[in-house]
């Protein structure tokens, strides 16, 4: 970890922190969180990539982390995620990249790759494969009481964690997504209330684990990670038809495990190869007994999977 030095760049108006490691020269990979996350999620990826002789960014997206709040939180989008990620490669003179991106940040990932395709050498997504806006409204709906559609809801997710230190608000989260079962409250219940105050915290991530990512969201706050991903409506990318093939190489990781599958549509999605008139290119590799956090509760084996897609694609560069 103390090699990974850190940085800030004052780009569309806000000082944005990047963390890095590996040296200029090397093919590049930009690293994308996702919530409740920040650049510190990357950490392992980010050693391994390096010391197999890439350099390694990760960004803390606008009004995360140690970044600058936008002007407007309320106001944060996508659009301002995907502007900021091509503004930090552009201040860093970084021409092409192999994008790495998790959770909401396979959405600012793809946005990206589909606006600057001349810039990607290949894509490694976790958690979630691409999927259109348009055909996401198309194929599926949230269950009642599932977090996400709570958290749409402007001020639920604030009083709901208005009841509890930051550290308790980021440690119930890790808790309910490494399960494997969706989070979804009864009508009477909010989403902190999944959690029982003695639960401990998955094996693989430890006290100080939790206490770094409680640091920079008692800077941060929630206001614009509420925001986006939650209220912020995803890049118009075109209809289900019409939306541009994703050309790149590319990589999908996903923990057998991880809830998000449960989503009706999703895994059935992934796995009839639907995803693929999108993504044609498009290799999708399982973790037995995986959950959403597979990349920090299976470094090893995640960094191994990555390492090998750059290795096979590293002519892309």
């Amino acid at each position: 970890m103390d090699k990974i030095s850190h940085r800030f760049l004052q780009v569309n108006g806000l000082k944005l922190h990047v963390a890095e490691i590996g040296s200029e020269p090397a093919p590049a990979m930009i690293f994308l969180h996702g919530f409740p996350e920040i650049w510190y999620t990357w950490r392992h990826q980010m050693i391994a990539v390096a010391n197999a002789g890439f350099r390694a960014i990760a960004p803390d997206y606008r009004g995360y982390g140690l970044s600058d709040p936008p002007a407007e939180p309320d106001k944060a989008s996508y659009d301002d995620f995907v502007i900021d990620i091509v503004s930090i490669l552009d201040r860093l003179a970084i021409s092409k990249v192999f994008v790495i991106a998790k959770d909401f940040g396979v959405w600012v990932a793809y946005s990206f790759v589909i606006l600057h395709q001349e810039k990607v050498a290949g894509i490694v997504t976790l958690g979630t494969a691409f999927m259109p806006p348009a055909a996401y409204k198309h194929h599926f709906a949230l269950p009642e009481g599932f977090y996400v559609a709570r958290w749409q809801e402007p001020g639920r997710a604030e009083n709901d964690f208005g009841r509890f230190d930051v550290k308790t608000v980021v440690r119930n989260i890790y808790i309910l997504f490494s399960r494997s079962e969706m989070p979804i409250a009864d009508e009477n219940q909010e989403i902190m209330d999944l959690v029982e105050p003695s639960t401990p915290l998955p094996s693989w991530f430890t006290e100080e684990d939790l206490a770094t990512y409680a640091a920079l969201y008692e800077k941060s706050g929630f206001q614009t990670a509420l925001q986006v991903p939650y209220r912020s409506s995803r890049l118009n990318l075109g209809s289900i038809e019409q939306v541009p093939i994703v050309k790149a190489p590319t990589m999908v990781i996903i923990g057998e495990e991880d809830y998000a599958l449960k989503v009706p549509g999703v895994d059935e999605y992934i796995r009839s190869g639907e995803v693929k008139k999108y993504v044609p290119n498009l290799e999708t590799i399982y973790v037995p007994n995986g959950s959403h956090f597979v990349h920090e509760q299976f470094p090893d084996h995640v960094n191994q999977l990555i390492l090998t897609f750059l290795d096979h694609n590293k002519y892309a560069y």
